[in-house]
């Protein structure tokens, strides 16, 4: 019987949640100081629509004080007209170059407005783990950080040998079974072990890593058995459901699906596009280890350096974490310092 437990870490600029699955994390749920409160996934209002455009069966609305929302045309709905209002919801936040996606609810009345806040962190945590509260201090904060070291990583060794790796491109992600050494087995049934593992552990990764749309297994081998791996695919992704949508195995050897995406990565949060460690991040990284340093010596002078983006970026967060420790820390910026390289010391 699998288990599922929440941590709840609130920071200095941030709210973190996480999910761990059997131990292992499963989701990252965060929220930080700044953040579009209109750019969420279940957000309900009133939008004015400010642009249609036919050729792609689109409008473009805007919540009051929001960005841009993408809201699909069909031809069940009523004729809109631009600077007319619609009630929507938002399915999608918006992701780096990608605007936030919108359902239609009905024809708006009255004024542009927010109807319905998202959830929470915490409020999405229980509604993921239902029992008990969940758990928060030291235990979440180091679940968080496991969690998001976990979420950097590409490749994830699968049990009994064998790994898998996984990346994200611009059109999908692509997942690739590597059989290892698995002892003991003949070729057929090392393959089929392997190929079942990677995909449990695969649907673990991508909601931990926020990952979705079309998915595709480079599943190693040859001569699956088709329905069997269907089957363990629709398993494995079924917490994902509904509308993930499973494909047969090609002639290839590839397994596709298409997950919804319900979320805004977490790898937007800690990675810029070519994949380099974010300083807002890493900024925050920061302030947790002065708030550690700080708790382990309470009396001491702490010295932080880092790079001068990150010096930059925590400025955004300096009174907070001086709010928490007192103004007995100093931020000293190291020209040619990786962005992901930090050091805290206490004196």
């Amino acid at each position: 019987m699998s288990e599922r437990r929440a941590y709840l870490y609130k920071g200095v600029g941030e709210t973190v949640g996480v999910v761990t699955l059997d131990g292992q994390p499963e989701r990252i749920i965060a929220t930080w100081d700044g953040d579009d409160p209109l750019d969420v996934e279940g957000v309900r209002g009133v939008a004015r629509i400010r642009k249609i455009e036919k050729a792609f069966a689109s409008a473009f609305v805007q919540l009051p004080g929001g960005q841009d929302v993408l809201l699909p045309l069909r031809p069940d709905m009523p004729k809109l007209v631009e600077g007319g209002l619609v009630e929507i919801e938002i399915r999608t936040p918006s992701r780096r170059d990608k605007a936030a996606v919108a359902r239609f609810i009905g024809e708006g009345e009255g004024e542009p407005r927010v109807l319905e806040p998202a959830f929470t962190v915490e409020q999405q945590l229980r509604l993921l783990v239902k029992s008990g509260s969940p758990t928060l201090g030291e235990a979440a904060l180091a679940a968080v950080e496991a969690a998001e070291a976990e979420a950097l990583e590409t490749v994830f060794a699968l049990p009994g040998g064998g790994d898998i790796s996984v990346e994200p491109t611009r059109a999908l992600v692509a997942i690739d079974v590597d059989l290892g050494a698995r002892e003991g087995l003949d070729a057929k049934r090392a393959a089929r072990q392997a190929n079942m593992a990677a995909l449990s552990l695969a649907a673990r990764v991508l909601r931990l890593k926020g990952l979705g749309g079309i998915v595709v297994f480079d599943l190693v081998g040859r001569g699956h058995d088709g329905q069997a791996m269907v089957t363990a695919a629709r398993n494995a992704f079924a917490a994902d459901n509904p509308a993930v949508a499973i494909g047969a195995i090609s002639r290839f050897g590839t397994l596709e699906m298409t997950i919804p995406r319900r979320g805004r990565s977490i790898l937007d949060r800690l990675q810029d596009a070519d994949g380099q460690a974010r300083p807002e991040f890493v900024a925050r990284r920061l302030a947790r280890a002065l708030e550690r340093e700080g708790r382990a010596d309470p009396g001491g002078r702490l010295t932080a350096r880092c790079a001068p983006a990150v010096a930059e970026a925590f400025a955004a967060l300096d009174a907070g974490v001086a709010d928490r420790l007192g103004r007995r820390f100093a931020i000293e910026a190291a020209p040619g310092w990786a962005v992901d390289r930090l050091e805290v010391s206490a004196s």
